[in-house]
C-alpha cells in the first residue's frame, strides 16, 4: 500500500464536504426551528396586545409606518364588536443605554395610554429592566401626551414630568423617546 500524500487539493476537497454537511446541518435545523420561533413571536405579539388593551375582541387591522424597514412601527387597531377598543402600537428606541429596545403601547380612541409592556431589551439588570415594573410602567396610564407641553414626554431632568429611574436615565430617556414614537404614529393613524 502506498502512502497518500497531502496535497492542496486534498485538504480543499475535505473542507468543501465538511463545509456543505455543516451548511446542510444548519439549513435542517432552521427549516424544523423556522414555524416554532414564528409562532412564539406571534403569541407574544398577540398576548402583549391584550395586555395593553384587554377590553378588545377582534383586531380591525394592523398597518405599519414606513411600511418596510427596522425602523417601522406596527399600528393594531381593535375593535369591540364595532366600536374602536383603541390601538396597540409596537413601537422602539435605539436611545436605551444597550441600545434598541421595543415596547407595545396601548391607547384608547381618546389618546390616553391604556398600557405599556415592555417587548424585548439589552438594558442593565436591575437599574434599566426596572422599565418593565409596574412603579416606572404605571406612571403612564392615563396619561394624554396631547395634553403635555409640546405634546412631548420628557423626564423630570429634561423639564418634563415623568419620574426616572434612578441610576438609568438614559433607559428612562429611551422609553419615553418610543412611546413618543408610538404617539406620533398613533396621530398619524388617527387622521
Amino acid at each position: 500500500m502506498g502512502k497518500r500524500e497531502s496535497s492542496f487539493k486534498n485538504m480543499a476537497m475535505a473542507l468543501f464536504v465538511i463545509t456543505a454537511v455543516a451548511g446542510l446541518v444548519l439549513a435542517v435545523v432552521y427549516s424544523v426551528t423556522k414555524e416554532p420561533i414564528l409562532a412564539s413571536q406571534k403569541a407574544k405579539i398577540n398576548n402583549a396586545i391584550k395586555m395593553v388593551i384587554p377590553e378588545f375582541e377582534s383586531v380591525k387591522d394592523t398597518t405599519v409606518w414606513p411600511k418596510t424597514g427596522k425602523d417601522s412601527v406596527r399600528i393594531h387597531a381593535l375593535l369591540k364588536g364595532a366600536e374602536s377598543a383603541g390601538y396597540a402600537i409596537e413601537t422602539y428606541t435605539d436611545n436605551g443605554f444597550s441600545g434598541r429596545f421595543t415596547l407595545m403601547v396601548g391607547f384608547f380612541p381618546d389618546g390616553s395610554i391604556s398600557n405599556i409592556e415592555v417587548l424585548e431589551h439589552k438594558e442593565t439588570p436591575g437599574l434599566g429592566t426596572k422599565m418593565a415594573l409596574p412603579a416606572f410602567k404605571g406612571q403612564f396610564k392615563g396619561l394624554k401626551i396631547s395634553d403635555l407641553p409640546g405634546e412631548e414626554l420628557k423626564i423630570k431632568n429634561d423639564g418634563g414630568t415623568v419620574d426616572a429611574i434612578t441610576a438609568a436615565t438614559i433607559s428612562s430617556r429611551g422609553f419615553c423617546d418610543a412611546v413618543n414614537r408610538a404617539y406620533s404614529t398613533f396621530k398619524k393613524e388617527k387622521k
